[in-house]
């Protein structure tokens, strides 16, 4: 399905991730780990067992296609006997369960038991015929940091030549002018894009959000006011789509697209930047953006690799959706997701190592909205992720087929040079990106100062 096709059915998105019934998806939810899952990982497993029902059509004569039909997958008796038959045979303990339709699989989180080391019971159960995968519980964390000890107080009495909005915080959002974003809004400004953020939760009554543009899922809990403090997600969320031209706050890379915000992380503490994933509530929330037909899926995260989530995102490949992920800070391996062919790393300029796969943007003191209606500075990959991610909104909005090595080679191609306080560094362009859309690849654009 083209995304241009896709418009109508994108309209519907709300309704199909807030009801409460009337679907399989929706009754086949996983209930939320205990707490000792989210603080011992280690004596968790994840486990996948076969699970392919016979596909069944919605109506007389229609006929199920694709992964639209996973509104009416469930578990299946044999799926349900395998499980049962592992807690008996391993003396195991199912925390939450939650069967992928897009992988056509069972999967299951196990409680290790005390006497057991997670080492050999993993072991055990990739031997055993009735398992299809298993691996650990693995944990993925977000890269941002609070920049300013103080949000930005109000003050409308400053102007700029560059900003043509009447957003009043606008002229303190330094990045825009680097990135060339309002040259390319002139172009797009993202409309009939979808962007799945699979972050934390997101304060949803920011008044510089478009709550008619936005649609949420809670994989991590039943906490409906404090998805709304979260910090992390909110930041983000505020660099793709903060609505432009309100006479209030900033503007957004993208603000005409729809915003899928998926809660896959959690704060280690009230108000904290940094925040926390794991295997299992990622990959409930990969499959939403599957499921959703979203456009872009933001990943402003980093962690081990993991084979659930790499074929989790390897399906979404498939589909023609455009992962972005964060690089992990200097010294750490290259895991989830930016190990993977085809998903686009994004570092900040500022920490730019010369690396050619990866794609660089500013990400430092990166003017954003934070919970209660704030605004505030932060830096991180995960700022410079979401600047991307909007860019390539911008990119698909204009240009509606294009392929992710097509925007990646765009994007590399088109890059210039910023200054930072280390000198020149690499940054991405959307307005050189977009003006590249239409003009034969003859190698990478010089860049400028």
């Amino acid at each position: 399905m083209s995304r241009a096709a896709r418009s109508g059915w994108i309209a519907a998105v709300p309704l199909l991730l807030s009801a409460c019934a009337g679907t399989a998806l929706q009754r086949e939810v996983a209930r939320p780990l205990p707490q000792r899952a989210l603080v011992a990982p280690n004596r968790f497993v994840v486990v996948t067992v076969r699970n392919a029902p016979q596909p069944r059509a919605d109506r007389p004569g229609s006929t199920p296609r694709g992964y639209d039909g996973a509104g009416h997958y469930g578990v299946t008796a044999s799926a349900a006997e395998a499980i049962h038959s592992l807690e008996h045979t391993y003396r195991l303990h199912t925390v939450s369960a939650w069967p992928i339709a897009t992988l056509r699989v069972h999967c299951v989180v196990f409680e290790v038991p005390p006497s057991e080391s997670a080492s050999h019971l993993i072991a055990s159960l990739h031997r055993d015929p009735r398992v299809e995968s298993v691996q650990r519980l693995n944990t993925f964390v977000t890269d941002s940091a609070r920049e300013a000890p103080a949000t930005v107080a109000s003050d409308e009495s400053h102007a700029s030549d560059w900003m043509p909005y009447n957003d009043p915080y606008g002229h303190l959002q330094n990045t825009l002018r680097e990135l060339g974003v309002i040259d390319a809004q002139r172009d797009s400004r993202g409309r009939g894009i979808t962007v799945a953020v699979i972050d934390t939760g997101v304060d949803i009554d920011h008044p510089d959000l478009d709550r008619h543009k936005f649609s949420r899922r809670n994989f991590v809990d039943a906490d409906d006011r404090e998805f709304r403090l979260d910090r992390h997600g909110t930041e983000v969320a505020g660099v793709i789509g903060a609505v432009a031209d309100n006479g209030i706050g900033i503007v957004g890379i993208a603000p005409g697209a729809r915003l899928l915000a998926l809660k896959a992380c959690w704060q280690p503490s009230a108000g904290a930047s940094r925040a926390v994933c794991n295997s299992f509530t990622l990959a409930q929330a990969l499959e939403a953006a599957i499921v959703a037909h979203a456009d872009i899926v933001n990943l402003s995260l980093a962690g081990p690799p993991d084979p659930l989530l790499a074929r989790l995102v390897r399906r979404g490949l498939q589909q023609g959706i455009v992962f972005v992920g964060a690089v992990a800070p200097p010294g750490e391996p290259r895991g989830f997701p930016v190990g993977l062919d085809g998903v686009l790393a994004v570092a900040p300029s500022e920490e730019a190592s010369g690396e050619a796969d990866y794609l660089y943007a500013p990400g430092h003191d990166v003017l954003t909205l934070v919970p209660g209606g704030h605004y505030d500075f932060a830096s991180g990959s995960s700022l410079a992720t979401a600047e991307v991610s909007g860019i390539v909104a911008l990119m698909l909005s204009r240009k509606p087929h294009q392929s992710v090595a097509e925007i990646k080679s765009l994007l590399a191609r088109s890059s210039q040079h910023i200054a930072t306080a280390d000198g020149l560094r690499p940054s991405v362009n959307a307005s050189a990106a977009l003006a590249a859309e239409f003009v034969p690849d003859r190698g990478r654009l010089a860049t400028t100062r």
